[in-house]
């Protein structure tokens, strides 16, 4: 069973196992289609694609962030018609070393699913090193899964701000450090962060070559945060509350707990201009 990396090499010995389940998330926030079309050009044999606006989010409303939770009931019916069981090897992968395809680890975490695993190196990686590609729809035998979600697993707006006067966690920006101190927004209207919130950029997670550090540089990464702060007390947050759980990703690969996510973020967050917000570092 994998629960957190696999290599290209270990992949490509199981394309052919009815039992092992690939989804295709690449996505590129200035260009919503780009994924998609780049999947429909080649992707790996037998992958789904999965949309980061139509399969692993809700329609944006007025008091949302930019990607809000899915409906659980249409995520549980889209996973069952690609085929997933509870007995199914999934594997994910995209092209921007985990930080879209961790929402779908996650959201599967969420569902009691542990054997989902990311591509260490991404579609990168696996075409680097010339492995077979395809533009083939697969053919999905669907299934009848249906997980319920654990709401443990996310951190509301209203518990985000009612922690700026109880600690009760520790809020961790996974966003650049240009953004978080509010030099520069190239997303949101608003820059700046919570209050009371630390930075720890994702990108910190990632080798040279945008392949996950190793367990032993992973953990000493987050040891010195996880003994202050044991991981059930460590809620992660970015722009749109996806690329937080490249954070949360990298946490259990270094051995740690899975920890919490604020799904609204900081795109949500600023939708109340007197929800305060913080300038330079703290």
């Amino acid at each position: 069973m994998y629960k957190t990396l696999i290599k290209a090499e270990e992949l490509v010995s199981h394309l052919e196992d009815e039992s092992w389940l690939i989804f295709d998330c690449r996505f590129d926030l200035a260009d919503v289609d780009k994924g998609h079309k780049s999947y429909a050009e080649s992707h790996i044999a037998t992958a789904n694609y999965a949309h980061l606006d139509f399969n692993l989010s809700s329609p944006i409303t007025p008091d949302s962030g930019r990607h809000p939770m899915p409906d659980i009931n249409k995520l549980n019916q889209w996973l069952a018609s690609c085929g997933l069981t509870e007995h199914c090897q999934v594997v994910v992968y995209d092209s921007s070393s985990g930080a879209m395809s961790s929402r779908l680890w996650w959201l599967l975490k969420c569902l009691g699913h542990e054997s989902v695993a990311i591509l260490d190196g991404g579609w990168q990686a696996w075409v680097n090193q010339g492995l077979a590609v395809d533009s083939k729809l697969p053919e999905c035998q669907a299934s009848t899964f249906s997980a319920d979600f654990s709401d443990h697993c996310v951190v509301t707006t209203q518990k985000v701000l009612d922690n700026l006067n109880s600690d009760e966690f520790k809020l961790i920006d996974v966003r650049a450090n240009e953004r978080f101190i509010g030099k520069q927004e190239p997303i949101d209207p608003v820059a700046g962060h919570i209050p009371g919130a630390i930075n720890m950029p994702l990108t910190d997670n990632l080798d040279e070559n945008g392949f996950f550090k190793t367990v032993a540089q992973l953990k000493e990464m987050y040891a010195p945060l996880c003994e202050s702060t044991p991981a059930d007390k460590q809620v992660y947050m970015c722009g749109s509350g996806v690329t937080a759980c490249h954070s949360v990703f990298a946490l259990s690969v270094a051995g740690f707990a899975v920890s919490r996510v604020y799904a609204g973020s900081w795109s949500e967050w600023i939708r109340d201009p007197q929800r305060p917000v913080a300038i330079g570092s703290e």
